[in-house]
């Protein structure tokens, strides 16, 4: 086989895997990204009477399940369907080219090499999902019933006649799911594959198994824990504004500043327990999942 046909059908294999890992990921840990999001966009300003005020995870799950509906916990799960798989097939393809790019004349990757690696698929990324973010986060802050609920079609043409494709539109918040994302896979790629790399391979596939979503949950907890300020000024400027007509955050860093000087250091933490429930074991399926389908495809294609 010529060395095109094996970088096309390489590619191929890392696209498939990573779209696979994605689409897993997702339908089995959205409730709880819907919950960090709800919790992130609850103001300390706000009264314990308030339909908007959570007080933690059971507190919303609760609340929702009772107001909106089981299904509520699904509310904006078609955008990030329809973008988690080419979103991870993105995620991991790039990463494994930038990871030959910053390679630095090294015959096999550093840790160095693994994070800027991440960094770079991260960037590559949040450029590509962004107008899906902005998607889901207007529908996932939504109160309506489920029934009521506007169809994720119809909630997109809205915010484009509204406010059209820029940065007021279809891509608010551009820059901070940038930096939400760089930072997060900076960690959770630089971890995982420096830690497996120093971690013996098992030969029992159980205990193998097991060993991968042992570092694949620590990476993506980590990686929750650093970057969540970040994730905190996305659902800001992505979300309803406090005061209708007026645009209090805008930019990354000033909304993190805003929000720690009105609301305390703690408040950047808001929804750190859901996301890390969620990116923990999320983080998880989705290097093991990517790891097993890797394999599979690589031998089915062999």
């Amino acid at each position: 086989m010529s060395n095109v046909k094996k970088v096309i059908k390489e590619g191929a294999i890392q696209i498939g895997s990573g779209g696979s890992a994605g689409f897993v990921e997702v339908c089995i840990m959205h409730p709880l990204d819907l919950v960090k999001t709800r919790l992130q966009l609850s103001s300390k300003f706000l009264s314990k009477n308030d339909p908007k005020y959570y007080n933690g995870i059971v507190d919303c799950f609760g609340k929702m399940y009772k107001q909106e509906g089981l299904f509520s916990f699904w509310k904006g799960i078609v955008p990030p369907i329809l973008a988690e798989t080419p979103k991870r097939a993105v995620k991991f393809f790039t990463f494994e080219q930038y990871k030959q790019f910053f390679l630095f004349g090294s015959p096999t990757p550093t840790p160095l090499t693994f994070s800027l690696a991440g960094f770079g698929a991260g960037v590559t990324e949040a450029i590509f999902v962004n107008p899906f973010e902005v998607v889901k986060v207007t529908l996932q802050t939504n109160k309506s019933k489920s029934a009521e609920m506007p169809s994720t079609w119809a909630m997109t043409r809205l915010i484009i006649n509204e406010n059209g494709f820029g940065l007021r539109g279809l891509n608010k918040g551009l820059t901070a799911t940038i930096a939400r994302n760089s930072v997060f896979n900076m960690v959770y790629f630089g971890f995982y594959h420096s830690v497996k790399g120093y971690l013996p391979e098992l030969e029992n596939p159980y205990h193998e198994f097991f060993r991968k979503c042992g570092i694949g949950f620590v990476s993506g907890s980590l990686a929750s824990c650093i970057n969540i300020p970040f994730d905190v000024a996305k659902s800001r400027i992505q979300g309803p504004q406090p005061v209708i007509g007026q645009i209090k955050y805008k930019s990354t860093f000033r909304s993190i500043s805003i929000v720690y000087k009105e609301e305390g250091f703690t408040a950047l933490y808001k929804g750190l327990l859901p996301k890390v429930l969620r990116l923990g074991p999320g983080g998880a399926i989705m290097l093991v999942v990517y790891d097993y389908a890797h394999s599979y495809l690589t031998e089915a294609f062999a």
